[in-house]
């Protein structure tokens, strides 16, 4: 198999920190990682679009050819190839709980944190039609539903359940995406900031950290 990653974007990320957390040892015999340039425009190239479907990243390349994309949809295949250690639930009902907080993250949080960011930050302006106004509004949403994964993580350690899943992947992933504008967990929420630190000291964050954001000229 072939997975097309890039550097740079939130939603490869979750799919470097989702390999990362089964370890290298189960899948880097069978997936070859194959890294696009987003600013050179590698994602556009026509032959990658015939089979992509969509000038997008990540994307993994069956060996019959059939391409997934979408982080999501590629993880839930990782899962069922890859068992262990289990991030998607044990059982209807875990999965169920999981799949409501992953939800809840990438909707209220990863989501807009990633239009804000986009839309804000210079670099961006190479990838994006920049509308500093949409990117604020969204910003502040995200902001706002902090408070709710705060409250979700008082008195545990984890989101959804009593391990790291893939919940809390897209939720921290999406909230460190704003490190590019130096977003930061509010002080006063000290449950997110506890939670936040504890995902940033895994060697998952590590591998599966972007490169730094290209510079801007002034």
């Amino acid at each position: 198999m072939k997975l097309y990653d890039t550097p740079l974007a939130p939603n490869p990320r979750r799919v470097r920190w989702f390999l990362a957390e089964k370890g290298p040892e189960t899948w880097a015999k069978d997936i070859e990682i194959v890294t696009l340039n987003l600013i050179k425009g590698d994602q556009r190239d026509p032959e990658y679009v015939a089979k992509t479907g969509l000038p997008l990243a990540p994307v993994l390349e069956f060996d019959d050819g059939t391409c997934v994309g979408e982080s999501i949809a590629i993880c839930r295949y990782l899962e069922s190839r890859y068992p262990e250690p289990n991030l998607f639930g044990r059982d209807p009902q875990e999965t169920a709980v999981i799949e409501m907080w992953m939800r809840r993250a990438e909707l209220m949080v990863a989501h807009p944190v990633m239009i804000g960011v986009r839309h804000t930050h210079p670099a961006m302006a190479a990838l994006e039609q920049q509308n500093p106004a949409i990117g604020q509004s969204n910003l502040e949403s995200g902001l706002r539903a902090l408070k709710i994964l705060d409250r979700q993580l008082a008195g545990r350690e984890w989101l959804a359940a009593d391990r790291i899943t893939i919940a809390d992947i897209v939720g921290f992933i999406g909230l460190d995406f704003g490190r590019m504008i130096k977003l930061k967990p509010p002080e006063e929420l000290t449950e997110l900031v506890r939670w936040h630190a504890a995902m940033s000291a895994r060697p998952a964050a590590r591998a599966g950290m972007p490169a730094p954001a290209p510079a801007v000229a002034s």
